[in-house]
């Protein structure tokens, strides 16, 4: 069975993670990204494209307030080319990195090749099939674009935790999503929205698939 999958955003109001020479840190406030947090001590793993730890150098770690305790998830990172720094702050242990190439050494972080697609990227197949015989049962997808577009269009994205910022980034920011290559309305992926709450001057929107 794969495992329960979220995909998590946080965009301006039009729909981008970041400026066209991709600036993204901060575009929601303190109280979204504290709920961020939350939501990521609640899945059993977190994953990311390589263009995020090369733009962002993420932790992916759960830091809470006031000196509340959560273990940190899975750290996963898409990586077909093997282009994560040895420095990087998920080149440690606790990280998984999933490729397509010949393993090898990237700090203290696990190489494990997978199956690739005519692209030479891991299929999302592989992905979902090596995080499940790990035991992960819940997985938040937290950027970028690409990798987004790749689990919405594979149809295993379950629910989405959206939080949108009052600001507007404009067409040459960098999209939320990829192209999702739809010519139709009718095939356009349908989620039933749950839920949406203010976080300070941010929206939090929770939808679920149709």
């Amino acid at each position: 069975m794969r495992p329960r999958i979220t995909w998590k955003v946080a965009t301006s109001l039009d729909g981008r993670i970041g400026t066209s020479t991709g600036e993204s840190q901060w575009i929601t406030g303190p109280q979204a990204r504290e709920q961020g947090h939350r939501l990521r001590a609640a899945h059993d793993a977190v994953l990311v494209g390589v263009e995020t730890v090369l733009a962002d150098d993420p932790r992916l770690t759960v830091r809470l307030p006031d000196g509340e305790m959560a273990e940190d998830p899975l750290r996963v990172v898409l990586d077909s080319r093997l282009r994560t720094p040895p420095f990087a702050r998920l080149a440690r242990a606790g990280t998984l990195i999933l490729t397509t190439r010949e393993p090898i050494v990237i700090g203290e972080a696990e190489i494990v090749r997978v199956a690739g697609d005519a692209q030479g990227r891991p299929t999302v197949d592989a992905v979902l099939e090596t995080l499940s015989a790990r035991g992960v049962r819940s997985l938040m997808i937290e950027g970028g674009g690409r990798v987004a577009a790749c689990f919405v269009t594979a149809g295993v994205v379950d629910a989405i935790e959206w939080f949108r910022a009052p600001i507007l980034l404009g067409g040459d920011g960098r999209p939320g999503v990829a192209s999702l290559a739809l010519a139709r309305l009718a095939h356009a992926p349908r989620y039933r929205r749950l839920a949406v709450e203010p976080m300070g001057d941010d929206l939090w929107e929770r939808y679920e698939k149709a």
